[in-house]
């Protein structure tokens, strides 16, 4: 008799925990798109502030439609402000500082997780140092290191600096996936009579994709975004990048805030682009070194 009464209250919880998991589940999407929503509205706000000459700016608020939307700003500063030059210089910087240093990392992780040899752990510890060192403390010894090899004003100095400094975080990245990489593909591998070049451009790197969509859109976040050394190491016009071309849009007396507006949104779109297209990498790269066994 107890078992038969003690049955519609545990059919009444079994019945309640659907309910309390669904309203939490609403809940936690009521939160997230209330999230959402609120790190849209810098873009929102930016697209409107682009679409204004400088009276519309200060008279109306933030986020007000242009009475007259200025279009004609975004073909102003790819034309006459040069903005097309900046944009190309930061393309070809950020791509080739990213496939640099993720192929050295790559290769630095390959041989820390996957051969022994007397230095392994003294070398990692020196890579991991790397992350301890503030960029603006070493912006003097690299520019006359850079000034002694004739590199001042020139790409090369951009390129190897952003590989140097984002070499360490990306090592660290990777450290953490390759060790859940399974050694008995690589035996199958050696049985086979494949070389080390093999294993690591044929196996290794296609089995990690997911990890290496991750440390891309780090490293191109940071490169496409640097301003500091850019600003110290390149005087030419023709070299500097977006993030430093901005500047001729602001003058002794006067600033175009509408053509600064353009010129912000135009360096977005890339990093909004590249990270749509990632996405599902980037959860898998970011989760999959997370759990072993």
């Amino acid at each position: 008799m107890a078992q038969t009464l003690a049955a519609p209250g545990s059919a009444a919880r079994t019945a309640g925990r659907p309910v309390g998991r669904t309203v939490g589940m609403a809940l936690l999407y009521v939160v997230l798109g209330i999230i959402a929503v609120l790190q849209v509205f810098p873009l929102i706000w930016l697209l409107f502030f682009s679409l204004k000459d400088n009276q519309e700016v200060f008279n109306l608020s933030p986020f007000a439609l242009p009475t007259d939307p200025k279009w004609e700003n975004y073909a102003k500063v790819w034309t006459e402000g040069n903005i097309s030059r900046y944009f190309f210089n930061s393309v070809w910087y950020t791509v080739a500082a990213v496939v640099l240093t993720v192929l050295l990392a790559s290769l630095v992780t390959f041989a820390l997780t996957r051969m022994n040899w007397k230095l392994k752990k003294p070398v990692l510890g020196l890579f991991m140092v790397g992350i301890m060192i503030p960029i603006h403390s070493t912006l003097i010894p690299l520019f006359q290191m850079f000034m002694k090899a004739n590199l001042t004003d020139h790409p090369l100095s951009i390129i190897l600096t952003y590989t140097a400094f984002n070499l360490p975080l990306t090592i660290m990245i990777l450290l953490g996936f390759y060790q859940t990489l399974p050694r008995e593909v690589e035996e199958a591998a050696v049985m086979d009579g494949c070389s080390v070049n093999r294993i690591f451009f044929q196996i290794i790197l296609p089995m990690t994709a997911s990890v290496i969509a991750t440390t891309v859109i780090i490293n191109m976040i940071y490169n496409w975004n640097e301003f500091v050394f850019v600003n110290t190491f390149i005087s030419s016009d023709g070299l500097k990048t977006l993030t430093v071309g901005i500047q001729n849009f602001i003058g002794q007396y006067t600033t175009d805030w509408g053509a600064i507006g353009a010129t912000l949104m135009i360096s977005i779109l890339p990093i909004l682009i590249v990270f749509f297209v990632l996405s599902n990498r980037i959860v898998e790269g970011m989760t999959a070194g997370s759990v072993k066994g």
